[in-house]
């Protein structure tokens, strides 16, 4: 099957330091993808004693917004944790749960995280569905919800992989491995499984969940992916984009997603012949001793 579209891609295998690239300064549409930078400013917070898992937030009348998710059916006042409303932002990228996110931790916060990893062309524009409270910039028609590049978006996943909390050079904390397993958990447990981990979960020969970590962003004409994978060669970082794409359709086979699947697929082959392992995704993805010892959270295959 032919795809009929762009492409923005940038994959690091940590390991070994060695990169593909397409297109990875291109500004792309984030579409959910950049709940990400959400999701790590939400572990800055935590870490820094600023915001906890087991908060309480609450979903109100009217909070609800169209799109992924469930919590827009639910009956409301309901009471959830943060770390209920970042799990359901994640895995099943739940908009409504990502505004109640954004709310706790506002638009500006995150997008001062994202300027404090020095990363120059990704942004946060708003929240889903509700209109902005502050002036949009030019560029945001453009975007929608948020903007990125391939290698920026690699930078964040890459943060969350490694467990590098705080600044750059600065070692992990006694807590951060907790953080960033709980952060891991969310990811690898990723419902929507279409795009990298399509046939990549094959390879995986463990039985401790899946040795993949994603966060996927769909529009009409867009289908990204960003995942760690946990290869039994060695950790990488896969950060894909597609845009413009002729296959608006909402099928499994979907031309740009298969494509991503695909691109997944003979990177992984390539950097990890042996297949991969979700023992092996833990914080700091075997690159630290620092890292938690006990076995990794996720759903039995």
């Amino acid at each position: 099957m032919s795809h009929h579209g762009h492409v923005a891609l940038y994959a690091k295998d940590l390991k070994s330091s060695r990169v593909v690239a397409i297109d990875a300064d291109h500004p792309v549409q984030t579409a959910s993808v950049i709940k990400l930078a959400i999701l790590f400013e939400a572990m800055e917070q935590v870490r820094s004693g600023k915001a906890r898992w087991d908060e309480k937030l609450t979903l109100a009348k009217g909070d609800g917004v169209s799109g992924s998710g469930v919590l827009t059916f639910f009956d409301t006042p309901l009471s959830l944790t943060l770390k209920d409303v970042l799990t359901m932002m994640v895995i099943v990228s739940d908009n409504t749960a990502t505004n109640l996110a954004i709310d706790r931790f506002g638009v500006d916060a995150v997008n001062g995280r994202i300027a404090w990893l020095g990363l120059k062309d990704t942004h946060l524009y708003k929240k889903i569905g509700k209109p902005s409270t502050a002036p949009m910039p030019a560029d945001q028609p453009k975007f929608g919800l948020g903007k990125t590049t391939a290698r920026e978006m690699e930078v964040i996943m890459e943060r969350i992989g490694r467990c590098q909390l705080g600044a750059v050079g600065e070692p992990m904390q006694q807590g951060d491995a907790a953080i960033c397993q709980t952060a891991l958990t969310m990811l690898r447990n990723q419902f929507y499984r279409n795009t990298i981990p399509r046939y990549l979960e094959t390879l995986d020969s463990s039985e401790t969940g899946s040795g993949i970590g994603s966060k996927t962003g769909s529009l009409n004409a867009v289908r990204n992916d960003v995942a760690i994978v946990a290869g039994k060669s060695g950790p990488m970082i896969l950060s894909i984009f597609t845009y413009e794409n002729e296959d608006k359709s909402w099928t499994a086979d979907n031309q740009a997603e298969m494509m991503i699947a695909k691109l997944a697929r003979q990177i992984v082959e390539a950097w990890s012949p042996e297949g991969i392992d979700g023992r092996n995704l833990l914080p700091g993805l075997g690159l630290t001793g620092d890292a938690a010892a006990s076995s990794p959270a996720g759903a039995s295959k």
